[in-house]
């Protein structure tokens, strides 16, 4: 039976998380304005709002102060949200369709549900203690934590704390509790998640003490937190990046793969890597430049932003001749302007830096010399920032690096415009994307940025930051700890959260190590090789055996660009990440949900990395959505809800795909400029279970800025139905009003066809195909056509 907000509040009061209370805190009385519920307390006042039927937003005011309503994450405004209030005595209900907040009077307590199951509650609430503020809830006995940002620690950070501020970890390995991104949220195995949005340092403590608290610890500032809830994760995913905004489709190429190392020295150096992956026919997409493009040396250049004339001294025309060949041209920026370079008179003269107390540039020593630190938060810094960046981009630069953007050292007596160095320091890089991205729309608004940054912050995403995850160590606990890092980010909204390929710190050649973590990075979001070069980064300079297997990597990477693509635009829509932990579709608590070291990559792949040296086993499950999984490389099946042991192979890791998936595949090509959509190997993975099934394609230009809503855009649907050994697989494009529509065709290729068919037909037509006996793979063409629609039969 339906379930009322009342019966919501008693199913709460039976659950353990009623426990929690703050004896302190004594209620003093409760007013409803428009959508906001406000409660009086003997300390302060809380502020209650939904923004959808399964967002609420809950701010505490201390007496004495006043509510700070500048969130640095939150774009999506309080909605009209039908919400039924009652006040019955002893007990407030304030209820949406999904989530109910109940205010217990005496003793005073806040706890939420969301239909009728008990999420979270408020332990102690809000305190101020002699150097931090908290705000504490109480944890059910069993629920897993995730969150805090980057971190390699377990899928499962239940038992640590960690601290919030956005810090680097040269050559870590395994295990880093500290890294570059530390988002303030966490995200819980029952389907929620609690977002504290306030920027400041301090902490995130998943009940270190063991004593079942979740306790958020800051210096200061706002005292507001978000809870989001869901059916499912999808729901959980949608609802958080509604509510911290999106991530804008990047530019098709940035799917393709990159040569990068740090770093190309000179034009000469750069023009010869770019001919060499092109002779040994490893397709390209971009080259990156690290700080070698402003200066010839590391150490003292830092601030230059401009080429280096002597070692690259027609850079304007080797980006061109570079984009004749579809290949991008990348540079990297640093917010640092040391006091010996180039520009350091301009930045004092115009006012672009950070202060002292006094008002004069803050200048300190670092790494990479004596420097000042671009203030983003003044308008004469961001001016001067953007201009630098519109000039170059102007020259043929095509995409951003922002390198020791946390930023790498940042002095707490530091001032910026808007507060002090710790005040800002955690959205500092969010902030930084954000010029970018803002700047492309003013100036370059049908541009698509790529803008690759080290630090972020929650709802960074929506300026089209694409994360990595730092100075990871040449080594294979370097390649572990990836995956761990690159979903927990994808569940926090940044979905492009990806590793140097091979590892970036240490002269390590091990060639196994290489080519297991570019396999790996097959089916990460970004096939970025990256690392110091006294190894070659690069396959090209590899030896022969393992360029034979990097470039099998790379050509499977270009292969599948049609089905990233997609996975790529439905992050846009809905937020799912496209790398996703096994728990988002098992949801059985004893099977190993939490495991890292297999995932899916997006919701058709399970993907099963090889992360120890010569492996000759690996343990791979397969989750319970699918009853059976197909080797994406033999066919051979495999049962859903069942841990086997695999024998990898040297030429690729475990992959499998789920029965009933459709997969979309394009030849390869040395470029994203030359892919073709209008041919399409379209797979699709037959089995008898699977009764129906569908799938899409997303296809635009790849460069246009909001092509789908602006109406640049075709998708085409696939859908499968079987039953009496007949299966029919049925085509229907959807054209957006502003596309340019062209002949596309496909090759159905069915696989786990035990038999040839009797017939085909398409359209009613019988149709030509054939049948792979060994391989049990079923090929009809489906000619091309504008508006691809219709259906083929296939009698099994």
């Amino acid at each position: 039976m339906t379930r009322t907000p009342i019966a919501l509040a008693l199913a709460l009061m039976a659950s353990q998380l009623a426990f929690a209370q703050n004896a302190d805190r004594q209620f003093e009385g409760v007013t409803r304005a428009q959508d906001t519920l406000e409660i009086a307390t003997s300390d302060g006042r809380y502020l209650i709002r939904p923004y959808a039927a399964n967002i609420v937003e809950t701010s505490f005011v201390p007496k004495g102060e006043r509510l700070d309503s500048a969130s640095h994450a939150v774009v999506l405004a309080p909605g009209k949200v039908a919400a039924s209030f009652k006040d019955e005595g002893g007990r407030i209900t304030y209820a949406t369709e999904g989530i109910s907040v109940v205010v217990d009077k005496q003793p005073f307590r806040i706890s939420y549900a969301y239909k009728g199951k008990p999420l979270v509650a408020e332990k102690r609430g809000y305190a101020k203690g002699a150097e931090l503020e908290s705000i504490e809830f109480a944890l059910d006995g069993g629920e897993a934590l995730y969150g805090a940002g980057a971190r390699a620690v377990g899928m499962n950070r239940r038992g640590n704390r960690f601290r919030l501020y956005n810090r680097a970890d040269y050559g870590y390995g395994k295990r880093s509790e500290l890294l570059n991104f530390t988002i303030p949220v966490a995200l819980s195995s029952r389907q929620y998640a609690i977002h504290f949005d306030n920027p400041q340092t301090g902490w995130l403590d998943f009940d270190s003490r063991r004593d079942g608290t979740l306790r958020y610890e800051v210096s200061g500032g706002r005292k507001t937190y978000q809870v989001v809830a869901g059916d499912n994760w999808e729901q959980v995913m949608d609802g958080y990046t509604s509510l911290t905004g999106r991530q804008p489709l990047p530019p098709r190429w940035a799917f393709g793969n990159f040569a990068s190392r740090f770093g190309y020295k000179s034009e000469a150096e750069t023009r010869a890597v770019v001919d060499k992956f092109a002779a040994e026919k490893i397709p390209l997409d971009a080259v990156v430049l690290d700080l070698y493009w402003f200066g010839k040396t590391v150490k003292g250049t830092m601030g230059n932003l401009d080429w280096d004339r002597d070692t690259f001294p027609t850079a304007e025309k080797m980006m061109a001749d570079f984009a004749k060949k579809g290949v991008k041209t990348i540079v990297i920026s640093e917010p640092f302007v040391l006091t010996t370079s180039k520009r350091w008179q301009e930045a004092v003269d115009k006012g672009v830096l950070a202060t002292d107390a006094a008002g004069k540039p803050f200048v300190y020593d670092f790494y990479f010399g004596n420097t000042g630190l671009v203030d983003l938060y003044k308008p004469e810094g961001r001016d001067w920032f953007w201009n630098i960046y519109k000039g170059l981009k102007n020259g043929g630069v095509g995409g951003w690096w922002g390198d020791l953007g946390e930023p790498e050292m940042h002095p707490s007596a530091l001032l910026h415009a808007a507060g002090s160095a710790d005040q800002v320091h955690n959205i500092y890089g969010h902030d930084w994307a954000r010029l970018i991205a803002e700047g492309y729309k003013k100036d370059f608004p049908n541009e698509r940025p790529f803008i690759l940054m080290r630090a972020g912050y929650s709802g960074s995403q929506r300026h089209g930051m694409i994360p990595w995850s730092g100075d990871v160590s040449r080594s294979w606990g370097g390649l572990q700890s990836q995956m761990e890092i690159a979903l927990q980010m994808g569940m926090q909204g940044l979905a492009y959260m990806h590793s140097d390929l091979g590892g970036f710190a240490g002269p390590v050649l091990d060639d196994e190590l290489y080519v297991r973590w570019l396999q790996y990075g097959v089916f990460q979001p970004v096939f970025r090789p990256h690392a110091q070069d006294a190894v070659p980064s690069e396959p090209v300079f590899r030896s022969e055996r393992t360029k034979v297997l990097a470039r099998e990597a790379v050509w499977l990477r270009y292969a599948m660009l049609p089905y990233n693509y997609t996975i790529a635009f439905d992050n846009s829509r809905n937020g799912m990440p496209l790398m996703r932990p096994l728990m988002f579709v098992e949801t059985d608590p004893d099977k190993p949900f939490d495991r890292s070291t297999t995932y899916l990559w997006g919701p058709d792949f399970l993907v099963a990395p090889v992360v120890e040296p010569g492996a000759t086993r690996s343990e791979v499950y397969f989750p319970t959505s699918s009853k059976v999984w197909f080797d994406f490389h033999t066919g051979e099946a495999h049962t859903g809800g069942v841990l086997e042991v695999v024998k990898p192979e040297d030429a690729h890791i475990p992959v499998y795909v789920r029965a009933g998936a459709f997969i979309p595949m394009a030849k390869v090509a040395q470029t994203t400029r030359d892919y073709n959509s209008r041919q399409i190997d379209l797979h699709y993975y037959h089995d008898a279970s699977v009764a129906a099934s569908s799938g899409k394609l997303y296809d635009d230009d790849g460069e246009t800025a909001d092509a789908h809503a602006k109406g640049m855009y075709e998708i085409v649907r696939f859908a499968s139905k079987y039953a009496a050994g007949k299966l029919e697989v049925g085509f229907e494009t959807e054209t957006g009003k502003a596309y340019r529509a062209a002949e596309r065709g496909f090759v159905l290729k069915v696989h786990n066809v035990q038999a040839s068919p009797r017939a085909v037909s398409i359209d009613g037509r019988a149709a030509r195909f054939s049948w792979n006996a060994k391989h049990k793979l079923l090929e009809v063409g489906v000619p091309a056509r504008k508006g691809q629609a219709g259906k083929v039969v296939m009698s099994l």
